[in-house]
């Protein structure tokens, strides 16, 4: 989507007033999630010793979990990890909102629009329904839940929040993408999906504030999004008694080697941009391979993604709000002319974000 005029005056482009970050208060070693994943798999699972090798192959060092460490160990069915989920994301919401909106001198009561993102739980009335009166919103907020985008998450989101920002200049939209992706790891699964997902996945939430009309260093100038056919077996849930169980029926790195860089070189040509008007990649690291199958496929030099591979390692995989810790790193840093946010999802999707940065 670019952003488009109307009766010969343009829209103004939606800006990113501020942006938090926020984790559970537990900390998951990985050395200690593999000693654990040993003593529950090892003697039930003839393949888990050449599985096992996957816990060091995907970079990260700690990662943080709603539960303590010992909770994962005993298995637990839908209302158990039901009742987890609301209680840690209600928590963890309330946390990244509050610094997302302190850091953009607002209030609850001044959000006119609250955009939640999730794929790991459940909730309906939906989370932001039931913060609603601890954050102060107003009854009249709009409230959009986006459940299932997985991964792609969090790029999706911000595209939506910033359309909803522009169509109507000068109110605040809250974007918040929270995913407890512990609360799917599973003890009864033999199988290699289930181990990528213990080696893999931790808990966090990202917020971001946007506005249009009143400007902004940071601007989304453009967004777009890519469905391969036939792909609905890469990713995504299966749904049993005792809870998300994950599917990874492909390859991921080997797809995204082969298929991003055409996707990606499409969605730019629609923004009116190229490969070569990107100052900087920020991508969402789904693990060190993968990483590097997305430097392969965007030509660039092994290890440029560096902002990637350091939010994995202290954070882990966190679904749709990864790729904004990777922003928040990169603004850190500081942002160039202009950047381009890609993550990829369930669907199989590709989901991109233009920012266009002015110092």
């Amino acid at each position: 989507m670019l952003m488009t005029e109307t009766l010969g005056s343009p829209i103004p482009p939606a800006a990113l007033v501020s942006l938090a970050t926020s984790v559970p208060p537990h900390v998951l070693l990985q050395e200690d999630v593999l000693t654990a994943a040993w003593d529950v798999f090892g003697a039930r699972f003839p393949e888990f010793e050449r599985f096992s090798t996957i816990f060091s192959n995907t970079g990260i060092v700690k990662r943080h979990g709603v539960k303590p460490f010992d909770w994962y160990l005993e298995r637990r069915g839908w209302p158990e990890r039901t009742e987890a989920f609301l209680e840690g994301a209600e928590a963890l919401f309330i946390d990244v909102a509050e610094k997302a909106l302190a850091s953009a001198q607002l209030a609850g009561s001044d959000v006119d629009a609250v955009v939640t993102v999730s794929s790991t739980g459940i909730a309906t009335p939906s989370l932001e329904a039931r913060v609603a009166r601890r954050m102060g919103f107003r009854s009249d907020a709009m409230r959009v839940p986006v459940f299932g985008l997985g991964c792609a998450g969090g790029v999706s989101g911000l595209s939506i929040a910033s359309r909803l920002a522009q169509a109507r200049p000068g109110t605040n939209v809250l974007l918040v993408t929270i995913e407890l992706c512990s609360l799917a790891l599973r003890l009864d699964e033999l199988t290699k999906a289930n181990i990528v997902a213990v080696s893999l996945f931790g808990d966090g939430a990202a917020a971001i504030v946007l506005r249009a009309g009143d400007g902004g260093s940071t601007q989304i100038e453009a967004t777009g999004e890519h469905l391969w056919p036939d792909t609905l077996g890469i990713m995504g849930w299966s749904v049993d008694p005792e809870g998300f169980g994950v599917i990874f029926r492909r390859t991921i790195p080997d797809f995204v080697t082969r298929h991003l860089n055409s996707a990606v070189t499409e969605i730019l040509s629609r923004m009116r941009l190229s490969m070569q008007d990107i100052d900087r990649f920020i991508c969402h690291p789904g693990g060190t391979k993968v990483v590097s199958a997305l430097e392969s496929a965007l030509a660039l030099d092994q290890g440029t993604l560096s902002h990637e591979r350091q939010i994995i390692a202290d954070f882990g995989n966190m679904s749709s709000p990864t790729v904004l810790f990777v922003l928040e790193q990169a603004f850190a840093k500081g942002l160039p002319a202009r950047s381009l946010l890609t993550a990829l999802g369930p669907g199989f999707t590709a989901s991109c974000v233009a920012l266009r940065h002015t110092a």
